[in-house]
């Protein structure tokens, strides 16, 4: 069993505590696309925000943890995705600003990110484009006025909610930059995204010729590409927690159904196929929460060069989660279908966890290219 040491665990806690508040106003933030306000100003005033930026630029610590963020995460997804996605889409929207931006940049943005008085959002996917960020065609053009972003952008997460942007897109033949666009930038159009089985707040970009100061480069022109793969290394191993987390709720809703509902004249926890499930899903949850928990430890030295142990993490705790959810709504029987339960939201909610920052098959096909090359 992994221990946390007693600053992650007075973490969790705080987490846990915000988590209590947004429950009673779960269900309705997690059928939400747009950001709930009882879940921002709960998150807001608890100040975790602060873990996923700088102590530079009012974060917590002068490096990101990542096995802080794992266990916030953990706790947060065990009441609510929407609440879950906001506290990690300050980090992963911001994370290419704060290793790569200007002093000046960073001054503007990064406080705000930590405070939540803006709400930070990264723009990678196309419509044509998923996990082959290198076939991106949106366009980073050096021009007169600064530098011109032209293309579009699709699936984004925060997609209307954000003030600002961390953008990839190409430059030049075999380039790629990142720049920062405002959300107010002339140019910059956001419609509504798709509406998907667990309501998430997503939006198109259209970017028809934004232009931004040349200060609003993220990382070296041409060479960006890096720092999307960083902020994958800090934050990838964290969906592992968030899965963790909602495995644990799908645990233990189906725990106070077995245990208080009786059939045949006794509660279902003591029926043999029941009790197993139960016992399995379990078993899933602690080992998905030590791999998940020795992953982040792992990525706090050197998260690029731990991201093998990040993936595994991710797909194994994904995938497990999913297992659970299903086995926790299969022992609540008719119960567990009945549209607006908590089980049903876990059943949704599990379901995206297995395809963002990376899919399951997308990272087995690299897991097993490293395995190819000798690497274990």
């Amino acid at each position: 069993m992994f221990e946390l040491s007693p600053r992650h665990r007075k973490v969790r806690e705080a987490a846990r505590e915000v988590a209590a508040r947004v429950d009673a106003f779960a269900a309705e933030a997690d059928e939400s696309t747009e950001v709930h306000a009882g879940v921002l100003d709960a998150l807001r005033a608890s100040g975790l925000a602060r873990h996923v930026v700088p102590a530079a630029h009012g974060g917590e610590s002068e490096t990101l943890d990542p096995l802080t963020i794992t266990v916030v995460r953990e706790a947060l997804m065990y009441s609510s995705a929407h609440l879950d996605s906001l506290f990690a889409m300050q980090g992963i929207g911001s994370y290419s600003l704060a290793v790569g931006g200007t002093d000046e940049l960073r001054r503007a943005w990064l406080p705000r990110v930590a405070a939540l008085e803006a709400i930070a959002g990264v723009a990678l996917t196309e419509p044509d484009v998923g996990s082959d960020l290198r076939a991106v065609t949106t366009t980073v053009d050096r021009v007169a006025g600064g530098v011109r972003v032209h293309g579009r952008k699709s699936f984004i997460t925060n997609g209307g909610a954000a003030d600002f942007y961390c953008v990839l897109g190409r430059e030049g033949d075999d380039g790629y930059s990142m720049v920062l666009v405002p959300a107010d930038a002339p140019g910059l159009t956001v419609t509504r995204g798709s509406d998907l089985i667990a309501p998430h707040i997503l939006g198109e970009l259209d970017f028809d010729g934004v232009v931004v100061p040349e200060e609003n480069r993220l990382g070296v022109p041409r060479k960006a590409f890096s720092l999307m793969l960083q902020t994958l290394a800090v934050f990838r191993v964290s969906v592992a927690g968030s899965a963790v987390g909602l495995a644990q709720a799908a645990l233990d809703e189906a725990l106070r159904h077995v245990t208080t509902r009786e059939q045949f004249g006794r509660p279902l926890i003591h029926l043999g196929a029941v009790a197993q499930n139960v016992a399995l899903s379990w078993t899933e949850v602690e080992t998905a929460r030590a791999i998940a928990y020795r992953a982040a430890a792992l990525a706090g030295s050197d998260p690029l060069a731990r991201l093998d142990m990040s993936s595994i993490a991710k797909v194994g705790a994904t995938e497990a989660a999913g297992r659970v959810v299903d086995r926790s709504l299969q022992v609540m029987g008719r119960f567990g279908l009945v549209r607006g339960s908590k089980i049903e939201r876990l059943y949704r909610n599990a379901r995206p966890l297995r395809v963002y920052e990376g899919a399951t098959e997308v990272l087995l096909d690299s897991l097993a290219r490293r395995l190819a090359k000798g690497v274990s």
